[in-house]
């Protein structure tokens, strides 16, 4: 398999370090100097080493199993589980109702079902949240787009497009303003600079809750 590397640390240090976080994600600590294709290079190198980490975390950890689509399994949406029930004699093939009720016509596309599902949701509750914060704070931008990003949450582009994973709608609704907002606040500010920080904090005092959270259990937005 490729082997993604999530995130890259650039620091003063002379050697490239590799670090697999409890929810099995690669960090690579380089130095400045450091190439991708050095970084990658390193990577590679260590391929089975990464496979191998990735395994034992998964498999000490039953939510990173993959989803098995059957009566009575949880799925997540703002941020609670709610569970599966497959129904006969339902016209559309994924309902919603405090319960999700799949068709059984539509079991052997089912992953593909939900994703569709998560994207509808995503755009209407994102617009949404993106069009109050805007109101808010006077913030100018063009478009909102749901991405198939498994770790970019949100992005935005120089001409005010604003990027949001469909992932996002299974996490609770304060995690989700959070990556609004951080969003909305780069179309002024493009660093993470102290004046960044200083507006998103204006808009939602205590972020780092919910930043935290990102880190923490981000690796329960899967299928």
């Amino acid at each position: 398999m490729d082997i993604e590397v999530e995130k890259i640390i650039r620091t003063k240090r002379r050697t490239i370090a590799l670090q697999i976080t409890d929810d099995a994600t690669l960090i690579v600590k380089a130095p400045f100097n450091a190439n991708n294709k050095t970084i990658m290079g390193v990577v590679h190198k260590h391929k089975r080493w990464i496979e191998e980490k990735k395994r034992e975390i998964e498999a000490r950890d039953p939510k990173f199993s993959p989803k098995e689509f059957v009566n009575g399994e949880g799925f997540l949406y703002l941020g609670r589980y709610h569970k599966l029930k497959i129904v006969d004699d339902q016209e559309v093939p994924l309902k919603f109702e405090n319960e999700f009720y799949l068709s059984r016509n539509s079991l052997p596309q089912a992953k593909e079902v939900f994703i569709e599902w998560y994207k509808k949701m995503a755009y209407e509750k994102i617009s949404e949240r993106v069009r109050w914060y805007a109101q808010q704070r006077g913030f100018k931008y063009s478009k909102v787009n749901i991405t198939n990003a498994q770790k970019r949450w949100g992005s935005s582009s120089s001409n005010g497009n604003l990027n949001f994973s469909w992932r996002l709608i299974m996490a609770p609704l304060p995690v989700i303003d959070y990556v609004v907002i951080h969003e909305l606040v780069h179309l002024e500010e493009k660093n993470h600079s102290k004046s960044f920080w200083n507006k998103v904090k204006m808009l939602m005092p205590d972020y780092e809750k919910y930043e935290d959270w990102l880190k923490k259990k981000s690796y329960l937005l899967r299928l």
